[in-house]
């Protein structure tokens, strides 16, 4: 979502006698032309800067679905200081890919997810050493084990990494159960990309776990490894970016689902 920075960048250079030539997406707005507030919209509650909407790339309003995650937006906004990070801002990355029509919307982003279900991460084990297989039993069983209770999703579980088809009416019975409206397919989707599981995601969504219990469970292997090896610094770097985008889309979840942990 570069482009919203970089367009709100711009429109405050111009206004601070820059004539919209050209401008720095980096460069610190001055303090009193990037106030950021909430106002409430019919749709929900629009974010402005300076009394201004704020618009999203496809030119439609960022507008969060309730004030909790608007106010949280705002605070992202207030927060910048040299320079406009979108990486510190993940509820304003979230909402701004929320409020973007997909090719053909909710249908779309949710086409994407139930793609996940044909090879989710829990359905693909490691069959040695037995320590690792007992941590993935503990973490990814529970889950496996309520879709197919709760949802009547029965998947197929295999050892290493062939693929494995499961059957077309788990996928469809999971697939039934992930949220319509689009602010949480969309956070949704994000926890599924940021895990490669979507079945953590659904189970997160259905209060089934909190938000540290997906998170370990989707880095059961990584953390195996690590224990093994040790750490990689630009590794675990790209993990705590990674854990900030999540926390942000489970909050909106939880914001949303009132059962989200």
């Amino acid at each position: 979502m570069r482009d919203l920075f970089d367009e709100v960048a711009g429109k405050i250079s111009a206004r601070s006698g820059g004539g919209g030539a050209a401008y720095d997406a980096h460069a610190a707005p001055p303090a009193l032309l990037r106030h950021a507030g909430v106002v409430e919209a019919p749709d929900g509650f629009a974010i402005v800067l300076d009394d201004k909407p704020v618009r999203t790339p496809s030119g439609r309003a960022l507008v969060a679905p309730n004030r909790e995650i608007a106010d949280g937006i705002v605070a992202e906004w207030d927060a910048q200081q040299e320079t406009i990070d979108p990486l510190t801002m993940p509820l304003t990355r979230s909402q701004t890919a929320s409020s973007t029509p997909w090719p053909t919307g909710v249908e779309a982003v949710t086409d994407d997810v139930a793609k996940y279900f044909g090879s989710d991460l829990l359905f693909y084990r490691a069959g040695h050493p037995e320590a690792l297989v007992a941590r993935e039993t503990a973490h990814w069983d529970p889950i496996v084990f309520w879709a197919a209770d709760a949802l009547g999703a029965h998947f197929i579980l295999a050892e290493g990494i062939v693929h494995v088809h499961q059957p077309d009416s788990a996928i469809a019975a999971a697939r039934a159960a992930l949220p319509t409206n689009a602010w949480s397919i969309a956070a949704l989707h994000v926890v599924t990309t940021l895990t490669g599981s979507a079945l953590l995601a659904l189970a997160l969504v259905r209060g089934v776990i909190d938000q540290d219990q997906a998170w370990t469970a989707a880095h059961v292997d990584e953390d195996w490894n690590i224990e093994q090896w040790g750490e990689d610094e630009e590794v675990a770097a790209r993990r705590a970016a990674r854990l900030v985008d999540f926390r942000a889309a489970a909050g909106i979840l939880r914001s949303l689902n009132p059962v989200v942990g």
